[in-house]
């Protein structure tokens, strides 16, 4: 019933998200030129406010649980277990408050109406993953930025997507490239549960009536201690929040 129903329900999604991302495009235009970073933060945060609400025409919800007294104005990575596309949006509004950028593959960069041109202004990191010394390089403009800014990162340490929600190992590169040019920098687990279920037929047709929940779990101070221990504590956190082994 719920994979019939997205049949008749999915159209007004994709039409609706694909609307949004299109009027956005010139209003994150004119703010960028006219408003600078600030102004088009703020446009970039209430375009992904309008691209997670268009999922509930599916019935589908998203709740976001932060019971964690993070620090303001300090540098944080973000390190979230991946299962759809559909992760980013209520990512980017509810860490709206942390200045949370994304790394992306650089292909993104091109075509996609609102998101590429946020990608190529809005602080984040494009890599290209056929050239390994432009994607360390990207990395480490990053953690300068994130440094001198007190801005954050959202990474997906599996590197790419679950189709079935089961954690993948969590590989520690990234984080320290970060690390290198960001050592003051708060890890921050987050556990992303039943995201991979909207998708679970594709992109056609989404799944209705599927519960999504992003939790922010408890902070990691580096202190020193090796990267590889830091990043694999992080996953066996998301892990036991989702109750898998």
């Amino acid at each position: 019933m719920r994979k019939l129903l997205g049949y008749i329900l999915s159209p007004i999604t994709i039409v609706l998200f694909f609307l949004v991302l299109c009027v956005f495009q010139p209003i994150q235009w004119l703010c960028y030129k006219l408003g600078g970073y600030a102004v088009h933060k703020r446009c970039v945060d209430i375009l992904n406010f309008c691209l997670t609400s268009t999922i509930y025409f599916l019935g589908d919800t998203v709740t976001f649980v932060n019971q964690q007294n993070l620090p303001e104005g300090k540098p944080i990575v973000f390190l979230a277990n991946h299962q759809s596309l559909l992760d980013i949006p209520p990512l980017i509004w509810h860490l709206r408050r942390y200045h949370a950028k994304f790394i992306s593959k650089i292909e993104l960069t091109k075509n996609i109406p609102s998101i590429s041109y946020n990608l190529k202004v809005g602080g984040g990191a494009n890599i290209d993953r056929k050239d390994q010394r432009q994607s360390i390089t990207e990395l480490m403009k990053l953690g300068q930025r994130m440094k001198d800014n007190n801005w954050s990162a959202v990474i997906f340490p599996e590197g790419t997507r679950s189709a079935d929600g089961k954690v993948r190992k969590f590989h520690s590169a990234g984080v320290a490239t970060i690390l290198k040019k960001c050592p003051n920098a708060l890890l921050v687990p987050i556990a992303i549960n039943n995201s991979w279920q909207l998708v679970r037929y594709g992109v056609y047709p989404l799944n209705t009536f599927t519960h999504v929940t992003l939790k922010v779990l408890e902070p990691i101070e580096a202190n020193g201690a090796p990267i590889d221990e830091l990043v694999a504590l992080a996953e066996a956190r998301i892990k036991e929040e989702l109750r898998q082994a």
